[in-house]
Formats: C-alpha cells, sequence, structure tokens
C-alpha cells in the first residue's frame, strides 16, 4: 500500500503535495518524493525523493529548493526493491520525457523490463513501477505526436497512449503521470488502487484517499476500475477503457481538515480511541426504531419479503473487520437465530463452498478496498448471491459495487491498529441481528 497525491493549477503546489504525503503517511513510510513542474514553462521535471519518512524529504527539498504549479508525489510501502534512494517514486520514462508514482503491483513488469531493456531504455532502480514509466515513453515516442496537435485535441493523445499502456500491463495500479512536454495536465489510472480527483475552483487534485482534500475541496470523483482521469487546472475529464468518455460522478465531500490531524493528541490512535463514543453515535443515529424495539436501515436494498427469506449469512472480511465478523456471528445467531459463516476474505475467494440458496453475504471493510474482501464479493455476486457490505468509506470500490449495505460513519480512521471503525462494525452488526 502507498499513498498518491497530485496538484494542477494550485499556486502553493509544494506546500499542498507534502501536507498530502504527511495525511498518507499511515499508508506508506519507507520512502518519499515528488515532482513538481510549471505549466508555464514545458520541458522540465524537478524531482526530489529520499528513502525514509516525509521529514526527510522536506529538509532535502529545504536545502535543494523548487518550485512549480503542478505535480506529483507519492510515500511508499516497498514490494519491488528496498528502501532506498534510487527505488523511491517518482520514476522518470525515456530521457525524462514522464514522471510516474503508482500504488499497486505489476505481476508482469520483468518481462516488459527485459523487453524494455532490448530497446535501449536504461533502468536505474530495482522497481516495478520504472517498466511503466519507460513503456510510456516508449509509446509516447512512437506515437510522434506534435505538442499543438495534442494541446489542441485536448490532451487526448496522451490518454490514448496511456491506454495503450495499461493495456499491456498485468496487475494492480493507481498511477499518476507528469509529462515533461504538456506541463499543464496530469493523468491519472485506476484498476484495483483506489483514487480520488478532487475538483477545485481553478485548481484540482490527485490522491489515494480523500484525506489530503479536506480543506482545498469539496467536491471529488472517484474513480472506477479501468477509468482514466485526464486533469487540468480548468478541466476534469474521465475515461472508461470500455465506454469511451463518461460523465463524472462528482460528490460531496464531507471530512474537514480537522478530521485528519491528531488535534492535539500525540498520535492518531489515541485520538481515534477517544472518538469511540461519537462513532458510536454516528453509527446508531436515524437506525434506532424505539417504537418496535429494532434497527432499521434504509441501504440494505432488500424488502422485507427478501429478508424473510434469508437463510444462512455470510460475513466475510480481513483482519480487524474478520474479527468483528466473528463477534457478530454470536450476536445474529443468538438474537435472529440466522445460521451465520464467517468466512477469511482471502479463502473465500479461492475455495468453492456449497452454499445454501438463501444465503446473502456481507463484506466487513474499514476501507472498501481490501483487495481480498473485494473478490470475495465479486466471486458470490457472479454466483448470483446479493452481497452487501458494512463499511466506513463512502465512495469506495466495495460500496460501489455491492448491492446494498451501511456506512459505519466513524469519520477517517488513519491509525494503522483499527479503534472506532472495529467498534462500530461490530454496533452495527448487533444492530443487524436486532433488524432480523
Amino acid at each position: 500500500m502507498c499513498g498518491i497525491v497530485g496538484c494542477v493549477g494550485y499556486s502553493s503546489a509544494l506546500t499542498f503535495l507534502l501536507g498530502g504525503l504527511r495525511r498518507l503517511e499511515y499508508r506508506g513510510y519507507d520512502s518519499a518524493g515528488l515532482a513538481l513542474a510549471s505549466t508555464n514553462y514545458p520541458g522540465s521535471i524537478h524531482i526530489r525523493k529520499s528513502a525514509g519518512r516525509i521529514d526527510r524529504l522536506a529538509s532535502l527539498i529545504e536545502s535543494h529548493p523548487l518550485s512549480g504549479d503542478i505535480g506529483i508525489a507519492h510515500t511508499r510501502w516497498a514490494t519491488h526493491g528496498g528502501a532506498t534512494d534510487r527505488n523511491a517514486h517518482p520514476h522518470l520514462g525515456g530521457d525524462g520525457e514522464v514522471a510516474v508514482v503508482h500504488n499497486g503491483v505489476i505481476e508482469n513488469y520483468d518481462s516488459l523490463r527485459k523487453r524494455l531493456e532490448g530497446l535501449g531504455y536504461t533502468f536505474r532502480s530495482d522497481t516495478d513501477t520504472e517498466a511503466v514509466a519507460h513503456l510510456i515513453a516508449d509509446l509516447l515516442r512512437n506515437s510522434h505526436p506534435d505538442p499543438a496537435e495534442v494541446v489542441a485535441r485536448g490532451y487526448i493523445p496522451l490518454v490514448q497512449v496511456i491506454q495503450a499502456a495499461l493495456s499491456q500491463l498485468r496487475g494492480t495500479w493507481g498511477l499518476a503521470i507528469l509529462f515533461r512536454d504538456y506541463p499543464g495536465v496530469i493523468v491519472g489510472a485506476r484498476l484495483g488502487s483506489p483514487l480520488i480527483v478532487g475538483v477545485g475552483n481553478g485548481a484540482n487534485f490527485l490522491a489515494s484517499d480523500a484525506s489530503p482534500l479536506a480543506g482545498v475541496t469539496e467536491h471529488v470523483v472517484y474513480l472506477r476500475d479501468h477509468e482514466i482521469t485526464l486533469i487540468t487546472a480548468e478541466s476534469v475529464r474521465v475515461y472508461h477503457r470500455d465506454q469511451g468518455h463518461v460523465q463524472p460522478d462528482v460528490k460531496e465531500l464531507h471530512i474537514s481538515p480537522g478530521d485528519v490531524d491528531t488535534g492535539g493528541f500525540a498520535h492518531f490512535m489515541l485520538k481515534e480511541i477517544y472518538e469511540q463514543p461519537e462513532a458510536l453515535k454516528n453509527a446508531m443515529r436515524g437506525r434506532m426504531d424505539l417504537d418496535v424495539a429494532s434497527a432499521k436501515f434504509g441501504g440494505l436494498n432488500l424488502s422485507p419479503q427478501q429478508l424473510r427469506q434469508v437463510e444462512r449469512i455470510i460475513l466475510t472480511g480481513c483482519g480487524t473487520s474478520w474479527h468483528a465478523g466473528l463477534v457478530g456471528e454470536y450476536q445474529i445467531e443468538s438474537l435472529a437465530r440466522i445460521p451465520v459463516e464467517v468466512e477469511y476474505a482471502s479463502e473465500l475467494r479461492y475455495r468453492n463452498p456449497p452454499l445454501h440458496r438463501n444465503t446473502i453475504l456481507f463484506a466487513i471493510t474499514q476501507s472498501g478496498e481490501t483487495a481480498d474482501t473485494l473478490a470475495a464479493l465479486r466471486e458470490l455476486k457472479r454466483k448470483g448471491y446479493p452481497t452487501l457490505a458494512i463499511c466506513n468509506v463512502v465512495g469506495s470500490t466495495i460500496a460501489q459495487e455491492a448491492d446494498g449495505g451501511i456506512y459505519l460513519h466513524a469519520g477517517p480512521e488513519i491509525g494503522v491498529a483499527s479503534t472506532k471503525a472495529f467498534t462500530s462494525q461490530c454496533l452495527v452488526l448487533a444492530m443487524l441481528s436486532l433488524y432480523f
């Protein structure tokens, strides 16, 4: 898991990028880096990166300043290659034509690397991401773009180059790409790794989650798998691999800067422990029907008749969410008298258990992006079973793909060890046991 942040048309780009990295540092903290350019001066991308925490990158920038109004940045949790300066993102492609940051894993990077080395490209890191950067640079060169025509066509040729590159990749990615010769645009792409576009006024933004966007924009677009976004200071466009240009689904951002800072506590985990009473109130708000001594949910998208037909419930999740499912199993079986199975998502996705026809699945997840949980949900959905989500992050992939669900409303959880999300999950499961 890594963190990505980007902006275009923002006068305080460096400040935003560093601040965004600090908010995303929980996603990876073995190295960090950023690339900056100026929309008025094409021809150069300035990069600073280093192993270690964000503070070390900030010290490097203080001693070697840079400026610009368009940039991308990255904080890394290493998968391919050690935590070193040369493996830190961003990575340059070709002779510096593109800069790329990446969250995910490219499974066929080794074959791509060998092919690109055979074409004369020099690799300076051990990462899978550098293969993506060189691949994009190679396709860009082979397309022989005329810069004036690219701009006149609204940068569509750049989208076509990225689409051609993605068609050769196997794996998962959240990508942000900066172009040396087209400094007015950032291209983002998503498959299996979250990416959010922040829609501003005269400036637009990109991030792995909503936390860096708090305070700079009130509207966001949650990208879906196989979508590419083309971002300039004036516009946000979205293209789907199969559907072509699609209308962005702009949603309101419901978090404030105070939600994503420590608020005077020593660290986020301590803050989130003390936020549990309020989180539990939010989880219950509007969902208790005292007249009938039960709970009520508006987002399950199942009629009372459909609920009465349920004969078995599967709860699935990973880590903390799986443990919440174990608590929920006892609650639902004791109060609702419906058999419950708790399946670890990484196992459920690969095995083929015999399931009763009147079975429903609840996928439990804080982030809504857990890969194994998402795969398990998709597998049972493919087999025709109703799939529901218990999720904290609005607009996340699991929230979008489930047939219905329940939001926790616990607020952002940044501490790696779950606190308020876990207790909120347990509470929602207890309310479900009353509901059934």
